[in-house]
């Protein structure tokens, strides 16, 4: 492996300088982790290169790889000591040079995490507990890498060594600020009133405004002084008053410690720091838009006999403060109702997330372990085809629902990994549970065919009138990044045969179309839907291109294997 750049280099100096002032004992352990960190990035962004055609990676393989369905290859290594030499320089010095900063902020702060996650204690993945949201943060701290395919899954631009220490997943505490704000400035939900019912210890806000809770970095590092106006003008009132929570993968939604009642919530708050491809700031229109979809999503999975397997984590209250351009997504919040009192007995709920992460516990991936559970409790003696059958049985609970949902209302969720908790008794696929709706896509004219009325926030990015843009939302997240990332990881450690797991995907697939092509109401845009999930080529999120762009999202077209003769 070549040596890191200067960029690099400096980079990890300085990182190396920080941790020296207030974390010293993790100095050794991260100079040891910086080339694995750098290899993991390196190797993502190869795979992320080859499969949108970019920087010469198909003409000239840097190494061997192996090939998995939708154009994926995973490389053995990555041949650079920085993962910016992977780029042409044409690219670093001109669109990518964001992308190479971002590059360098994700090595860093992953050989960071290493060197926090040494020797850490290992999450149980498989059993329940009374308190089922702990074990499931538990269990998302084991995918330390981050994103299953972005290059820059551990990307944190904005913040400084004392920052992901304070406040980064391997964090077990953070902090929840309130801003007491005037009435007349806040829109949505009184979201003070809602948490003092769950923690009545919260102060009462002064008389005419009302508690906001905030991220307690995002008041520190941006409110003060971006609103300086606002809280010199007496607007705004930072409160001396922090309720502990614990930072989630998400790293903007917090875990609440349990309430008077005995449950916990998650806040999600806006956090003005990149990850990945985005700023994690919160629209107002996501605020709004997020009750509103939760009061009408259960209602209409539970129209369909594959509802009865699926569970909505509804986000029950949401405000923010728009206070004027460039100003409107600093304070944002929205309100999630837990695991907590909805799980059946013997039911484990694992975020999607954790599934293809090493669970040091068990010494291989989450998914491998709850694969060779399945074998157990199905008596199944072959490994491969133990995870053969699973994995059509895992497709038979994701995919009706999400299938049904876009067809029947239009309603196209982005069921990726991170969005959703499978759960599982015995290892054997139970339910799916679904949170975090502000990136789903609403077909309106499908929507209003279905008679369903839904106001939402003005301009919301998430309505669309394309039908590509609702199939193409659907496809990449619940097939590519989710079962595809189930099947890749099952290769490795149970010999799954691909071909014939993809077979029996695109089994389910069409029975699912089957049923739906039998309601009169629905049968043409089933087809339609069918038709282009079944495609030659179908579009994949393009993860370096739209960091070339800068802007939006941009899919790729990659080779299908639900395509008749290719499975």
């Amino acid at each position: 492996m070549s040596a890191p750049t200067a960029e690099l280099g400096v980079a990890a100096a300085r990182a190396a300088a920080e941790l020296a002032d207030v974390a010293p004992h993790l100095v050794a352990g991260y100079r040891t982790a910086l080339p694995r960190a750098a290899d993991v990035v390196g190797r993502r962004l190869l795979g992320a290169l080859w499969r949108e055609d970019l920087a010469d990676v198909r003409t000239h393989p840097p190494g061997p790889g192996r090939w998995h369905a939708f154009d994926r290859m995973e490389f053995d290594r990555s041949p650079a000591g920085d993962p910016v030499a992977l780029l042409p320089s044409s690219i670093v010095d001109g669109p990518g040079r964001a992308l190479a900063a971002e590059l360098t902020d994700a090595v860093v702060n992953l050989a960071v995490a290493y060197a926090r996650r040494e020797g850490g204690a290992a999450a149980d993945t498989m059993d329940g507990d009374a308190d089922p949201d702990g074990r499931a943060l538990r269990a998302e701290r084991l995918a330390i890498d981050g994103h299953n395919l972005h290059p820059c899954g551990r990307t944190r631009l904005g913040w400084q060594v004392p920052d992901l220490l304070a406040h980064d997943l391997e964090a077990d505490q953070t902090a929840v600020a309130f801003v007491a704000v005037r009435r007349h400035l806040a829109v949505g939900d009184d979201l003070g009133a809602v948490l003092a019912d769950a923690y009545p210890d919260l102060p009462a806000p002064p008389p005419g405004y009302r508690l906001q809770p905030v991220h307690a970095w995002q008041l520190d590092a941006v409110l003060r002084d971006r609103y300086a106006d606002l809280l010199a003008d007496g607007d705004l009132r930072p409160l001396a008053t922090r309720l502990p929570a614990a930072p989630t993968a998400a790293l903007r939604t917090l875990l609440l410690p349990p309430g008077v009642d005995g449950h916990r919530r998650y806040l999600k708050l806006s956090l003005d720091i990149q990850v990945t491809s985005t700023r994690r700031t919160i629209s107002v229109a996501s605020t709004r838009n997020g009750p509103a979809l939760s009061s009408l999503l259960p209602g209409l999975v539970a129209r369909h006999p594959e509802g009865a397997r699926v569970l909505v984590l509804p986000e029950y209250a949401g405000a923010a403060v728009p206070v004027g351009p460039g100003r409107d997504r600093d304070m944002a919040a929205i309100v999630r109702a837990g695991l907590a009192g909805r799980l059946e007995p013997g039911e484990v709920a694992v975020p999607g997330g954790a599934l293809p992460a090493v669970d040091p516990r068990i010494g291989c991936t989450v998914i491998a372990g709850l694969v060779d559970r399945y074998a157990t409790e199905r008596g199944r003696a072959d490994r491969a085809g133990a995870a053969l059958d699973f994995v059509e049985e895992y497709a038979r609970l994701v995919l009706p629902p999400v299938l049904g949902l876009a067809a029947r209302y239009g309603v196209g969720l982005e069921a990726h990994l991170q969005n959703c908790l499978p759960t599982f008794r015995g290892g054997v696929p139970h339910r799916l549970v679904l949170r975090d709706f502000a990136g789903l896509r609403l077909h309106r004219q499908r929507l209003a065919a279905a008679g369903v009325r839904l106001v939402l926030w003005p301009n919301s990015v998430v309505a669309t009138d394309d039908a590509d843009v609702l199939r193409a939302k659907v496809g990449y997240t619940a097939l590519q990044a989710h079962i595809g990332e189930i099947v890749v990881r099952l290769t490795e450690s149970h010999g799954l045969d691909e071909p014939a797991a993809w077979r029996r995907v695109r089994a389910v697939v069409d029975e699912a179309y089957a049923g739906l092509a039998a309601e009169p109401a629905v049968a043409a845009a089933a087809a339609e839907d069918h038709a282009a999930l079944t495609a030659p080529r179908v579009p994949h999120k393009a993860l370096v291109r739209m960091r070339l762009v800068g802007a939006g999202d941009i899919y790729w077209p990659v080779d299908n294997p639900l395509h008749d003769g290719r499975c």
